[in-house]
């Protein structure tokens, strides 16, 4: 059989053929020659450079406008050229002038060039839709086998943002609607509370937001006890959601404002505070979980006379860890944070001395630290509000969730997806509530059945009044009058305790008569009564004569940089992560497996 020989230049041909995808392939006719007709000088230059993709070389621009284009090869020297122009009193663009022959040897390249971000835009675009946490790396190599073009990594992240904008809108314009979505918001949900603040130069400063439902069942259903923590979000302008929690007589989240800030400040957060007090409207204390930073305890008690803060216990940590100055090991570290917790959540001075003693063994540093850190604050033993044990403001996991979702969209269309998951929950558990049947909810009647089986092994006796003697593995005094227990667990859950149960019975009363209201089935569903309503398209005012649409909002100056963000807050909590809790009684420390409770 005869050997045939190819020569180098065809065989370079071929390879370059067999690289190519079936889409490039396609390409490779899109430029037929002179008279060619266009509808406008941008398909034009679209065209230009799939011609170029399928051909592998790249090019570069010599006159560029909106009535003519002229186009050559990038390689200096080569003769390829071509040269386009408006027909006039018409928008179509023909070519008037083309040389399609290449003379460079090295017009075959692999890099970006001739790849730039509004064509990968128009690439990915779909593929975008389809899967929204498609990364820059994933691009990267798509483009790589799919046409054979090795981008970088910030052409592909900024075709990302091209794409993304083109799929959910524009950040700009978002900001733009700040005015009319706000106005939109307390129209169709009267009660709400929807408003907003620019700096000097018209530029985004701040969003608050508390929906009607929401606000009126915390007032109606829920315990006063707000939790105060912020989320970094990961959108094109950054900024901070500040949020407020409360919990529902099931102990589930239930989101009660929300407030998105250009930055976590001391100034954000007292406004954050003052647009929650106007919201609120209402007279009786609120006990708040949040950190002691950001300027909150001076915006807490300023704002809201007469209220409770309770520092969060996870960054109290954090602030013991970064504070201690001695050279501590990672087990010393975590048995003095074990014991800051168990000292916090002691129920008497005398246990919660037990703790700090055993944290001073290890370090006096430490034990001074905590002394000087107003336990008054955070310890169960001296707390002057009703925390009902919860220690920390990091309560909002399920509503952080939904924004740590949301967080990458244009900034209406964040609130707008956090109000539709607002409106999904309450309607959810809102049907699911209807099912009960029970008097208290669901968890709370967990915990009371868990109490009153400890009744069995107590004594109750008699001692003046309404005070009793319980005796068991501790003797407690039981005070019916004041709804009190040496114990404290009756104060602290607002349930009674296993001492208080034994007492109740033995008078002939039932345990439920002395359960918190907050618990009942019934404030539980006072918590959901109301629902959220739709919010239309803001695309235009209600009414003809809005003032909103002539207000101008743009933009923060702060610009997400390039580069893949953050996964964690700065000062990670890395020796909080050692840290149990159990899922039977949810007590700190421990785990189901070594859980003291009786099943």
């Amino acid at each position: 059989m005869p050997t045939t020989i190819i020569p180098i230049e065809t065989a370079t041909e071929i390879s370059s053929m067999l690289t190519l995808s079936k889409s490039t392939q396609q390409w490779q006719n899109t430029i037929t020659g002179v008279g060619q007709r266009f509808t406008g000088v941008q398909e034009f230059r679209e065209t230009i450079r799939k011609y170029a993709i399928a051909h592998q070389f790249s090019f570069r621009y010599y006159k560029n406008d909106s009535n003519r284009v002229t186009v050559k090869c990038k390689v200096e020297g080569c003769p390829w050229r071509i040269h386009a122009s408006r027909l006039s009193t018409t928008q179509l663009v023909c070519i008037k002038k083309m040389n399609p022959t290449h003379t460079c040897e090295g017009s075959a390249l692999s890099t970006g060039h001739q790849a730039n971000r509004s064509w990968v835009a128009s690439i990915i675009k779909e593929r975008l839709k389809a899967f929204p946490h498609y990364k820059p790396k994933d691009i990267v190599t798509d483009i790589k086998q799919e046409f054979g073009i090795q981008l970088n990594y910030s052409q592909a992240w900024r075709g990302k943002e091209i794409a993304r904008e083109q799929l959910q809108g524009s950040y700009k314009v978002a900001y733009s609607q700040l005015p009319l979505f706000c106005e939109r918001i307390m129209e169709t949900n009267p009660g709400s509370l929807a408003t907003y603040s620019t700096k000097e130069d018209s530029s985004f400063h701040r969003l608050f937001i508390a929906f009607h439902a929401c606000l009126c069942g915390f007032v109606q259903g829920c315990r006063p006890l707000l939790f105060l923590d912020s989320i970094p979000l990961n959108s094109k302008y950054q900024g901070t959601l500040l949020a407020a929690t409360a919990a529902d007589g099931d102990d589930g989240v239930f989101p009660v404002a929300f407030s998105v800030v250009d930055a976590e400040t001391d100034e954000n957060w007292y406004w954050f505070l003052l647009q929650l007090k106007s919201a609120l409207s209402t007279s009786f204390p609120i006990t708040f979980v949040a950190d002691i930073q950001k300027g909150l305890r001076e915006s807490i008690s300023e704002i809201f006379k007469g209220s409770f803060h309770g520092y969060c216990l996870r960054y109290l940590t954090e602030q013991l860890i970064r504070d201690l100055k001695g050279q501590f090991s990672h087990e010393m570290k975590r048995l003095m944070v074990d014991d800051l917790h168990n000292a916090a959540l002691a129920p008497r001075p005398e246990l919660f001395q037990t703790y700090l003693d055993s944290i001073k063994k290890i370090s006096l540093e430490a034990y001074n630290w905590v002394i000087q850190s107003e336990p008054q604050n955070w310890a169960n033993a001296y707390f002057p509000g009703a925390r009902y044990n919860h220690m920390t403001s990091n309560f909002g996991e399920l509503f952080y969730s939904w924004v740590s979702d949301a967080h990458e969209l244009p900034i209406t269309q964040m609130v707008d997806v956090i109000r539709q998951k607002i409106m999904e929950l309450i309607y959810t558990r809102r049907a699911t509530s209807d099912q009960w049947l029970t008097r208290l909810t669901p968890f709370m009647e967990e915990k009371l059945t868990k109490e009153g089986m400890k009744v069995r092994t107590l004594q109750v006796l008699l001692t003046t009044g309404s005070i009793f003697e319980v005796r068991g593995e501790s003797t407690e005094i039981v005070d019916m009058d004041r709804l009190d227990c040496s114990c404290k667990g009756w104060q602290l859950s607002a349930l009674p305790c296993s001492h208080a149960i034994s007492v109740i019975t033995c008078i002939g009363r039932s345990p439920y008569d002395y359960c918190s209201r907050y618990f009942t089935t019934e404030s539980y569903r006072l918590t959901y009564a109301e629902s959220i309503q739709p919010i239309p398209d803001v695309e235009r005012p209600l009414h003809k004569d809005s003032s909103s649409a002539l207000v101008t909002v743009t933009p923060p100056p702060t610009r997400r940089p390039p580069g893949r963000p953050p996964t964690k807050k700065v000062g990670s909590h890395e020796v909080m992560k050692r840290q149990l809790q159990c899922s039977r009684c949810k007590g700190l420390g421990h785990n189901k497996s070594t859980c003291k409770e009786l099943l």
